[in-house]
Parts: C-alpha cells; structure tokens; sequence
C-alpha cells in the first residue's frame, strides 16, 4: 500500500512539472472512468467509492491545504465510450484521469492523451491505470503520460504458476477466459509458464468468451465436466467470474479454480461454503493484511457494507 501510494505520488509530481501543481485551498479534480452500468457496473461502483473514500480520507489529513475530488464518468466498459468521458472529463477541468477496467478502455485513453497533451502544453493531463493489466500497455505502448499501479497479467500468471507447479494433485488444466487482450494473454501465459514448470499437466481446454455478455456459463461447465478437468484457471473477473463459479457450484463440478479477481463483487457470494478450499487468487493484499490499508477497509466495510478490495491505488 505504501508503495502504490509512493509511485500516485510520484506521477502527479511528474504531472506537477508540466504546470498542473495545486496551490493551498485548491481542489484537484481527478477523473475516474469506468463502467457503473452493465454486467459490470457492481465492480464500477465498488471502485468508485473507494477512489471517493481515500479521497475524502486525505483531504482530512493533508496538511498543504489541497483538496481532491473524484468525478465518476461511466464509460460503459467500452473504448469508444472512453474517449467520450475523457473529454467530458477534461471540459469538467480534470488534470489526472484514472481508469483500470479493460486494456481497450486503457489503451484509448493513452492514445487520446498523447494528441492532446501534444497539442496543449503547460495542460497535460495525467493517466494513472489501476487495474488495466495487459504488458503491452507498458512496453510496445508505452506512453510517458501513463502510469500503472497493478502487476501486469503476465507478472500474476508467473507467480500463480511458481505455486501450482508444487501442488501435486494438478494433473488436467482447463483455461476459460474473457475475449479481449487480457483473457488471451491468461491462456497464452498460463500455457507457456505450465510448459517449462509442469510439462506433465495436459491442457484439456481453452475457451473464450464475450467480456460481459454471459449470463449462463451452464454450457461451458459442461465441457469443463466432460474434459476431466481437476484445475481452471481464468482471469474472469466481475460477473463472468461469479456466473462461472455459480454454474459450477449448481453443477456440482469438482475442480479448483486459480484466479485473478476472486474478491470482486458477487464472486465471494456465488462461491459460498460450497468453494471452500477450491477457489484460489493470485494478488497483494488481502482483509487481514497488516499496516495502514487494514483500518481503512475495517472504515469503508461500514459505511459501505461492502469490501474495499481494490487496494493498489
């Protein structure tokens, strides 16, 4: 948590360079986009609040006299939607944007800002990306303006992978996941890595699926049933994780699940006493992490009756 708060800090510095520094009694507008309708708008909303929670957790705090204020834009998980609540945003006076939900939102909001920030000197806006994990987004699309605060998709499968290779009883391995870059890149990465640390594991299947479209995986866990499956892996989150994990729950499928976003809304409810043992998530943190991050979701359960999951920002 100190970490991540060391590296927002340092990109709103870098932003400060170019002009955008506060003065004490001004409020720093910071733009969120990401979806509050939809299949997904659950986790939107979680994560809204959470950005309007620290939010109001550091003004109280901050002793330079600077505000901040956290506009909410949906952006309905798509990119064309993006680029619209990115200038919305902007005519609103938002310096530093920040989205996490789907590498085509992201990659949209890098492309839009590098035209603008190259054709209005002096008012650059900054992106800080809080979730959006595909690697390209730092390497062949690497832009100045953008700064991540989450380990990519390829960092996570290599630390899942480092623990599974050791857990015996994983003999067959299928891989669902969302169609778009970060789903596709789980199975290609979850493949590569079993390769070189399990050659015994067998792939038994490798499906995917429209990004917030399913409302019944029913279909898919036939065919998880069928393959002998003992394992999953999926970088589901939202509502494709927590459909997939109630079809197989109902379905009375058998395997262990290896995630990325098993903490995200619905999916602790849909696994029930039922996922005891078999659900599993790659991240870095958890409820009873020890330091500062632990009394502020203890505070956000509260007010929220929800978890502060979401703790990279």
């Amino acid at each position: 948590m100190k970490f991540a708060l060391k590296i927002a800090t340092a990109a709103i510095l870098a932003a400060s360079a170019t002009g955008a520094l506060a003065q004490k009694g001004e409020t720093v507008k910071i733009a969120w986009l990401d979806p509050l309708s939809g299949l997904m708008a659950a986790v939107g909303t979680n994560q809204l609040k959470t950005f309007q929670f620290l939010a109001e957790e550091f003004n109280k705090k901050n002793v330079a006299g600077v505000k901040f204020e956290v506009i909410g834009i949906d952006n309905k998980l798509s990119p064309q939607e993006t680029t619209s609540a990115l200038r919305s945003a902007m005519d609103q006076g938002a310096r530093y944007v920040v989205q996490g939900n789907g590498s085509g939102p992201a990659l949209a909001i890098i492309d839009a800002l590098e035209k603008h920030n190259a054709r209005n000197p002096g008012k650059e806006v900054l992106y800080i990306n809080y979730a959006a994990v595909d690697p390209d987004l730092t390497n062949s699309k690497c832009s100045y303006w953008h700064f991540r605060l989450d380990a990519d998709t390829s960092m996570k499968m290599e630390a899942l992978t480092t623990f599974m290779k050791d857990q015996t009883d994983i003999k067959k391995v299928y891989l669902i996941n969302q169609n778009y870059s970060h789903g596709q890149q789980v199975s290609k990465y979850a493949k590569d890595n079993l390769k070189s640390k399990r050659p015994d594991v067998e792939i038994v299947g490798d499906d995917l699926h429209p990004l917030a479209q399913v409302r019944d995986f029913a279909p898919y866990i036939a065919k998880i049933k069928a393959s002998g499956a003992d394992t999953v892996i999926t970088g589901n989150w939202g509502s494709d994780l927590a459909l997939l994990i109630k079809s197989a729950n109902d379905a009375g499928l058998n395997v262990k699940f290896y995630t990325y976003y098993a903490v995200t809304n619905g999916t602790p409810t849909a696994m029930g006493a039922a996922s005891d043992g078999k659900v599993y998530q790659v991240g870095y943190s958890h409820y009873n992490a020890p330091g500062p991050v632990q009394p502020l979701m203890g505070e956000f359960k509260k007010r929220f009756n929800d978890d502060m999951y979401t703790t990279d920002i």
